[in-house]
Order: C-alpha cells, then sequence, then structure tokens
C-alpha cells in the first residue's frame, strides 16, 4: 500500500510540473505575440533599416532646383530639408550623395545608398524595382519653349525635336508624342540651353524646376497649358524589402505632415 501510495504521489507531482510548464510557455507565447504586435504598431522611429549604423545615405541629382541643387557648393532644396528632417528624426546623420537621376534607382537596388529623395514620381514600373514611401508633393509636366515658339501645347509638339532630362517622367511622357524626336540631357538646365541654342524645339521637364529655369535663362517661358494631364505624386524610394526602413520613414512623413513641417519646407522654396 505505502509503495502504491507513494508512486501516486510521483505521478501527481509529475502531472503538476507538466501543467506548469506548459502554462509557461503558452504565457512566454502570448507575450512573444504581444510585443511583435506592439512594435509593429509602435509610433516609435528608430535608426533601423540602414546600411552603416548612426547613418542615413542618400542619393539624389543635384540638378532639379527647387527640389535639389547646389547652393555654395552644399546640397540644399526642398529634398534636402525633408530628408534632413526624416535623418534627425531617425537619430541619424545624413549623407547626400550626387549623382545621375538615372542611376539612382540601382544604387537603391545594390544597397550602395539607404534611400533617395529626388523629385521621383511614383510609377509602377519603378514599383518593380523599388518600394515608396508615402507621397509628400504634387508635380506637373510642362512646356518649356522660347518666347517667340510657335508652339501653343502639348498637340504642338508632334514631329518636333523634345529636349529633356534622362530617365524622368517628362522623358517618358515624350517618348509617347508622335513623330518627335527625343533629346536627352543628364541635367535639365543642359536641355534648356539647348533650346536657346536651337537644337531642341521645346523642354518637357516638372513644374518648379522649370519655373526655375526661365528666372534663369532670358528668352525662355512655360505654357501655361500642361504637356499632360495627369498629375503626378512625389515620393522617397528605398531598396525593395526594406520595411524597417520604410515603416520608420513613413511615420517621420506623417508627423511632418501633421505639425505642417512639410508644407513649410516647400513654401520656403516656391513661395514667389
Amino acid at each position: 500500500m505505502r509503495k502504491s501510495k507513494v508512486i501516486m504521489g510521483v505521478m501527481a507531482m509529475a502531472m503538476v510540473a507538466a501543467l506548469t510548464a506548459c502554462g509557461t510557455k503558452a504565457t512566454t507565447e502570448t507575450k512573444t505575440e504581444t510585443t511583435t504586435a506592439n512594435a509593429a504598431n509602435s509610433s516609435e522611429i528608430t535608426g533601423d533599416g540602414v546600411a552603416t549604423k548612426g547613418q542615413l545615405v542618400m542619393v539624389t541629382n543635384l540638378e532639379f532646383p527647387p527640389f535639389e541643387y547646389r547652393e555654395n557648393d552644399q546640397p540644399t532644396g526642398i529634398d534636402v530639408d525633408i530628408a534632413k528632417e526624416v535623418a534627425k528624426k531617425m537619430g541619424l546623420e545624413l549623407k547626400v550623395d550626387d549623382i545621375a537621376f538615372d542611376s539612382i534607382i540601382p544604387e537603391l537596388v545594390s544597397g550602395k545608398a539607404d534611400i533617395s529623395f529626388a523629385g521621383m514620381t511614383v510609377t509602377e514600373d519603378r514599383k518593380q524595382s523599388v518600394d515608396f514611401t508615402q507621397t509628400y508633393a504634387k508635380a506637373s509636366q510642362m512646356i518649356i519653349v522660347k518666347n517667340d515658339s510657335s508652339i501653343a501645347g502639348p498637340d504642338d509638339l508632334k514631329n518636333k525635336r523634345i529636349g529633356v532630362q534622362q530617365g524622368t517622367t517628362g522623358d517618358l511622357f515624350s517618348s509617347t508624342v508622335e513623330g518627335a524626336t527625343i533629346e536627352r540631357y543628364n541635367k535639365g538646365m543642359e536641355a534648356v540651353q539647348a533650346l536657346v541654342q536651337g537644337k531642341v524645339d521645346a523642354v518637357v521637364i516638372d513644374e518648379q524646376p522649370a519655373k526655375v529655369y526661365v528666372k534663369e535663362v532670358q528668352g525662355t517661358k512655360v505654357l501655361d497649358a500642361v504637356a499632360k494631364q495627369d498629375t503626378e505624386e512625389y515620393a522617397a524610394a528605398v531598396k525593395k524589402g526594406n520595411t524597417a526602413l520604410l515603416n520608420n520613414v513613413n511615420k517621420a512623413l506623417d508627423q511632418m505632415k501633421a505639425d505642417g513641417t512639410i508644407d513649410q519646407i516647400i513654401a520656403k522654396y516656391t513661395a514667389q
């Protein structure tokens, strides 16, 4: 009888231990799931997602005023200021690399850069290569001509020579114009200079840069008629699949939209 009681006691203790262990495991799993969910929904902005600790490497083309250009040999403009604020919120130092516009996406894909703020329009084609943040600005494609030009709108671009900045949406649009010859340049200003020199009949480029260029180049004007009716939207781009960086940048942009920072930055560079 004693032996049976001892065996029963041992079995009872084993069952209690097993139940306790199961309860601990279930509690741990529940806590882990809760922590993960909280992290995903947290509004906290971190420096996660960058290749180099403490640094946000941005690629852009500093030939696209007022969004990005050089002043006193330093990067400046709407995109640069927005990127500085994003980096600040992430607790990172911003490093700006100036490259050709059509090299930006390859730089992101290769991992040589973390992000691009470059007046880049969100397109389905580009989405195949990179992930875009939420948008922060709108744009239209405009036509620059010489003051004495007979070109009055997009229909007059047929069979004309059109200057564009290579790889931009102005380039993409112009390539669809019937009979047009497309002359591609690395810089938007080079296209406008070609216009003045008679090498092209018109330039198609984004609205804000167009306004800057005609102020700087005498004898040119921006037509009232837009090149195409669809409004474009700018966003930052990151390497496809880098959700950590994408989420942090989107959170920063959310805050900057809510407190008016983005509107203030845009107004600083576009106020007439």
